[in-house]
């Protein structure tokens, strides 16, 4: 079995040398952080981060917001004593890969560390494709997100032209200035991209919407002795 670096990050000093303990138990690495400074202080480039999660409103969206913008793109999983629903929906909706319960039970956590790990590549490259695309499209001027908007849609330049009241001519050369600007060589590449960052944008406004609805209703519901939220929906690695 390869080897995979645990990152556990936050917390109390026990819980995160138990969550370490367990690691190097089941053949894997663990390095320990007192907190996401820490972290980006020694920028990890492998393995997957366990990190403590917190009670305060939007703290699983803050803290892997933050991680993209240090250029971090590990999967997460937030682990706690006392999960609930509403916290495991913040944090899935946030691009967490999964949630755990502590203390882990090595057995359980053997287990769900092997689903974990399955998924664990795909997810950091989709979420790193889809934030950085929102980046670079952002860059763009409105009239060139327009045309690629359209373009996107299966416009021909006539059809944008048209739609836009500019000359095909004017299409053209923003169409130019857009493909420049996002590094794309082929227009397939800046479909690609605006794909990819409208699935971002709308992963962050259902996690706007959840966080309304939780002000608006209040928590709902606990989490199962194994950390599996009640509700499928909310776990991931139950899928794989």
């Amino acid at each position: 079995m390869n080897r995979t670096v645990l990152h556990i990050v936050g917390g109390e000093s026990r819980s995160r040398a138990e969550q370490a303990r367990i690691a190097f138990a089941l053949g894997q690495h663990a390095e320990i952080y007192g907190d996401l400074d820490e972290l980006i202080a020694r920028p990890p480039r492998e393995g997957i981060i366990l990190a403590a999660d917190d009670s305060r409103a939007g703290f699983a969206h803050a803290f892997i917001a933050r991680l993209g913008e240090q250029g971090i793109w590990l999967p997460v999983i937030f682990v706690t004593s006392e999960p609930s629903i509403d916290r495991v929906v913040a944090a899935m909706k946030a691009g967490a890969l999964d949630y755990l319960q502590l203390p882990f039970e090595m057995g359980v956590f053997a287990r769900r560390l092997d689903a974990i790990l399955a998924e664990a590549g795909q997810h950091a490259a989709r979420r790193r494709r889809e934030v950085e695309a929102r980046r670079n499209i952002a860059l763009l001027s409105r009239r060139e997100r327009e045309v690629l908007e359209l373009l996107s849609g299966g416009c021909s330049n006539k059809e944008i032209a048209r739609q836009l009241a500019i000359s095909p001519r004017t299409v053209e050369i923003h169409r130019s200035n857009m493909m420049a600007k996002l590094g794309a060589s082929h227009p397939a590449d800046a479909v690609r991209l605006w794909v990819d960052a409208q699935q971002a944008a709308a992963s962050a406004a259902e996690h706007a919407d959840f966080d309304e609805s939780i002000e608006e209703d209040g928590a709902a519901g606990r989490i199962g002795e194994d950390g599996a939220a009640a509700d499928p929906l909310h776990r991931r690695a139950q899928r794989q």
